[in-house]
């Protein structure tokens, strides 16, 4: 296949602003503002939380007791009880689950720049169709004022004796379609702006500053495809929730393993007036060792079965998820190669057809005759202009998805 670059420079009436700001320069501000985004890395610092509370030991019990009625011993009364005992779980089990919540909070991050590499996209994806607005405005007005220019030489040509009213009357007619397309257009304006401001969450009215030049590049074949599946953060994800379902599958075999504890019982002791003893009255303090026995196994076998199905489980997504990215990967790369095509195709035919049209008008010019064949020239010129700005944002936005699959970073 040929290698060439083909270079459109395409000039658009959106504001001019001071700084200008560039496509990565809206991504940025996206990223900073988007509420959803936020939501998204909001979800990861919340399941980052998670780790301290699964790795920490659980809260030591105290209890009091006091007899109402004291129970005597050899020392004197017993008044009251305090308990202190704390439980350890097996050896290891803090550790597992700690692993166990951090793979998670892990896969929360790759979910929160999978979800920016889709809000590039849609930022993207917004962009370029305002390129194309432009750019249809900038053809239309332009078609206005040659269709002008070609009333007024008709009208000379009628009254001159030199053409006919007919002319004049067809110029009129596409006049009348000229403006109410640029109405139309400058309609459309307003919502796509709305969403372009949206995805940055700012406000609706905000200045939109859109770059005078594009830069169209051939790629080579299977351009980026080396990184679909190695680099993309929905399969590291998911990756790293089976490794997680892994960690938790071993704790819940330690969570099934005997529980420690230790702890110590102080009794308060009365004196006994009734004779003198070497201990009277002293009060008692009583080391406990207590170890849970987790005999009902049903809870622990049915949570090692789960951690093995979600295991299970994510290991199927992934692989749905890469034959999905592999077919997507295929239909955008089709497209980019169309609309490329496309826009060469479109450029050569406004070329040869805007030689045509010179030529009609000079024989018209002489002659008086054929308008209507320099009216029908001019609107072919007029489609294949509109028809190569829709194929120059469709082109940015299929690229943009490609950088999307692939997981292009800026």
């Amino acid at each position: 296949m040929k290698k060439y670059i083909l270079i459109l420079l395409i000039a658009f009436g959106f504001q001019t602003i001071t700084n200008a700001q560039t496509l990565d320069d809206y991504f940025k501000i996206a990223a900073e503002n988007n509420p959803g985004l936020q939501a998204k890395y909001k979800s990861f610092e919340a399941s980052m939380e998670r780790v301290v509370q699964v790795s920490s030991l659980p809260d030591p019990n105290l209890s009091f007791g006091y007899f109402i009625s004291p129970v005597e011993t050899r020392v004197g009364p017993q008044q009251a009880r305090f308990s202190l005992t704390q439980m350890f779980p097996w050896f290891g089990t803090l550790k597992a689950q700690e692993n166990a919540a951090t793979l998670l909070a892990e896969a929360n991050y790759q979910a929160f720049l999978d979800a920016r590499n889709k809000l590039y996209y849609q930022v993207a994806a917004a962009y370029f169709p305002l390129y194309e607005l432009e750019e249809l405005i900038s053809i239309e007005q332009e078609n206005q004022r040659i269709l002008t220019s070609y009333k007024e030489i008709s009208n000379v040509k009628f009254k001159n004796d030199q053409g006919a009213m007919v002319d004049v009357l067809r110029v009129d007619i596409m006049l009348k379609d000229a403006v109410t397309n640029l109405s139309i257009l400058n309609q459309k304006k307003k919502p796509l702006v709305t969403r372009f401001n949206k995805l940055l969450n700012r406000d609706v009215n905000e200045a939109i500053s859109i770059k005078d030049s594009l830069v169209i590049a051939e790629r080579d074949e299977g351009y980026r495809r080396d990184s679909l599946l190695t680099e993309n953060p929905l399969l590291e994800e998911l990756d790293l929730k089976v490794k997680a379902s892994e960690a938790q599958e071993q704790a819940a075999i330690k969570q099934g393993l005997p529980k420690l504890g230790v702890g110590l019982d102080y009794v308060i002791v009365g004196e006994r007036p009734d004779m003198t003893l070497e201990d009277n009255g002293r009060d008692v303090f009583m080391p406990m060792v207590t170890m849970s026995i987790p005999i009902f196994r049903g809870k622990y076998k049915a949570a090692q079965k789960e951690a093995q199905l979600m295991q299970e489980s994510f290991t199927l997504q992934k692989n749905e998820i890469a034959n999905r990215l592999e077919s997507s990967y295929e239909i955008v790369w089709f497209e980019i190669q169309k609309q490329f095509e496309l826009i060469q195709l479109y450029q050569e035919q406004i070329l040869e057809s805007q030689q045509s049209l010179n030529l009609l008008f000079t024989d018209y010019g002489n002659s008086g005759k054929d308008f209507e064949e320099v009216l029908r020239m001019q609107q072919q010129i007029l489609k294949y202009q509109k028809l190569k700005a829709t194929a120059l944002s469709e082109y940015h936005i299929a690229l943009a998805e490609l950088d999307y699959l692939t997981a292009k970073t800026r």
